[in-house]
C-alpha cells in the first residue's frame, strides 16, 4: 500500500517516483519491487544533509547542510522539494551547481512546510 508523497527508487535502473495518488498496489520497476525511501533527519557523517529553510521576500530559500553539501558527479543533491498547503514544489539540481533552491510561496503556504532533499549517495532527508 502506498501513501501520498512517498518516494520510491528502483535499485536496478535508478528511477525515482513520487506517489501522487495512494493505492493498494506495489510499485515495480525492472521486474523488482521499488524501494521506499525513508526520510532521515539525523546527520552522522562529515557531509551535512539536513535542509535549512530561510524565509525570503518571495518565499523560501532551501540550502542543504550548514556546510554546503558536495556537488560532485558521483555524489550530489539531486532534488530539493517543498510541500506546502497540499502542493508540491520541486527543483532538480545538477553536479557542480549550488546545493540550494529558492521557491516562490504565498505567505499562508510558509506556515506549515515540509522540506526534503535527495542525495545520490545518502538518500532522502527532511528538515
Amino acid at each position: 500500500m502506498t501513501e501520498l508523497n512517498q518516494i520510491y527508487r528502483c535499485n536496478v535502473c535508478g528511477n525515482i517516483v513520487e506517489v501522487v495518488m495512494a493505492g493498494n498496489g506495489e510499485l515495480v520497476c525492472c521486474g523488482q519491487p521499488m524501494e521506499l525511501l525513508v526520510e532521515r533527519q539525523t546527520d552522522v557523517g562529515p557531509e551535512k544533509h539536513i535542509p535549512i529553510v530561510e524565509k525570503t521576500e518571495n518565499g523560501v530559500m532551501v540550502k542543504v547542510g550548514e556546510v554546503p553539501h558536495p556537488m560532485e558527479e558521483s555524489h550530489y543533491i539531486q532534488l530539493i522539494e517543498v510541500i506546502a498547503d497540499g502542493k508540491v514544489y520541486r527543483k532538480t539540481l545538477k553536479p557542480g551547481k549550488d546545493p540550494s533552491a529558492e521557491f516562490e510561496l504565498e505567505e499562508n503556504e510558509i506556515k506549515d512546510l515540509k522540506v526534503r532533499e535527495y542525495c545520490t549517495i545518502h538518500g532522502l532527508w527532511h528538515g
